[in-house]
């Protein structure tokens, strides 16, 4: 029986992409070469590195890179002190005739930083009259030093509103802003691009930070002969930040653009959330990075199944599905309580459940040496589950709702007797 179809297309600003797995701009796609071996693999589109006009040198540091593993766990970050491209402008403008001659169906995002505004406005048409489908104004490079430049034009909103409507005047292609994560509330910025005419929002470039610091000479990593910085953090480590932006983007009502998702994604499932939460596309750098263009294959298969498996024809129909279910802390239904399930036939006795309980949740384990397994003290439990985050087997540690009469215990008191030594009066509010 062969596999039922499922339209993988998407509607992104009036322009079809055949799926929406696009490489970000950044090391990935800084040439044609590399992305016309992408475009062969799956990739149906390619936010080009960005472009450097030639009026101010780019030259990169070396080394440009840093990894950051976390324990067997490899590349859960990397940091980059890359600037944008440092190829000559008409060679990169070649490579777009190139592209747009032999791959017409795959979108070409031509992504653009200027220096000043006239600067903003040369690059938009360039890059239109040279085979663009799409603009992506690049107000979020964190390496960039110099002012007006990068993510210091994604921290000053006004110059985000200038620029947007200084190239939105200039090309007739869709133009979409590309926010830094490196603020509190992206929703803001994101209102100022609209007002300046962008057609869409992509979000988030690199976070901020430091991977790593040398422990025999003390400097902080890429060390660029005895200098470190602070500079831009990607891959999976920074996904929840991605996640969290775009849905604050995708349920501001005043909003209400199409939104291009990146940020720590290297699975299907990855690609997929942030679809739920309302992206139409998925850019991607450092998963590519780290096993190459081909997890493009893996990412197709995974998010067909999962539509087939759901019932799902339409990947248009996935977007935005998961916001209903997004709201703030106080909507919470406190009335309804739970406790940890342990299915003790298949426990191992490894007895990190008993440790992390006993030191960082409601100490609601016994521990049954003999047979070593735990037991739950059900009123105790605060249903934190850090128990089943530490468990080696999958799944033994599961959720279990409690009656609506169940009654959690309080805590204990090391000392009552010291309750005539406590300074405390209860809280009384003054009425006004």
């Amino acid at each position: 029986m062969s596999k039922k179809k499922v339209d993988l297309s998407i509607d992104f600003c009036g322009v079809t992409f055949k799926n929406p797995f696009l490489l970000s701009s950044s090391p990935v796609s800084n040439s044609a070469e590399m992305v016309e071996r992408a475009f062969e693999m799956g990739w149906s589109g390619v936010a080009f590195k960005t472009l450097n006009s030639d009026r101010i040198p780019i030259i990169h540091p070396s080394p440009r890179m840093n990894s950051y593993h976390y324990g067997n766990k490899k590349l859960v970050g990397l940091q980059n002190v890359e600037q944008i491209s440092d190829r000559p402008l008409k060679d990169n403008l070649l490579d777009f005739l190139y592209l747009k001659k032999k791959y017409p169906k795959h979108v070409l995002i031509s992504s653009i930083m200027g220096f000043s505004n006239d600067e903003w406005e040369y690059l938009a048409k360039v890059s239109e009259d040279n085979g663009a489908d799409m603009l992506e104004l690049n107000f979020s490079c964190p390496h960039m030093s110099v002012e007006g430049t990068g993510h210091h034009v994604g921290k000053a909103f006004d110059l985000i509103e200038k620029f947007t409507a200084t190239v939105k005047k200039a090309v007739s292609i869709p133009v979409i802003a590309k926010m830094t994560p490196n603020i509190t509330d992206m929703t803001e910025p994101a209102l100022y691009a609209k007002n300046g005419g962008a057609d869409a929002i992509s979000a988030i470039n690199t976070v901020s930070g430091i991977s790593e610091i040398g422990l025999n000479d003390m400097v902080p990593k890429p060390n660029v002969f005895g200098i470190g910085a602070i500079s831009g953090t990607s891959g999976p480590a920074i996904k929840p930040i991605g996640l969290h932006f775009i849905a604050d983007m995708a349920k501001c009502k005043e909003l209400n653009l199409p939104l291009s998702g990146m940020g720590g994604i290297e699975t299907w499932i990855d690609a997929l959330e942030y679809i739920l939460l309302g992206c139409a596309t998925i850019q991607v750098t450092t998963g590519i990075i780290h096993y190459g263009y081909g997890i493009v294959e893996d990412m197709i298969e995974g998010l067909s199944d999962f539509m087939v498996a759901k019932g799902v024809d339409k990947v248009k129909d996935l977007v935005g599905m998961s916001l209903k279910h997004v709201a703030t802390t106080d909507k919470f239904n406190l009335k309804r309580q739970g406790v940890t399930d342990y299915d003790t036939d298949r426990c191992v006795g490894c007895g990190q459940c008993y440790v992390v309980c006993t030191d960082a949740g409601g100490q609601a384990l016994d521990w049954d040496a003999a047979n070593r397994r735990p037991k739950l003290i059900e009123d105790k439990c605060l249903s934190c589950m850090i128990c089943s985050f530490v468990c080696p087997v999958p799944e033994l540690i599961s959720y279990k709702e409690m009656p609506a009469d169940w009654m959690r215990n309080e805590t204990k008191i090391m000392d009552e007797s010291l309750e005539s030594e406590l300074k405390y009066q209860p809280f009384k509010p003054t009425i006004i």
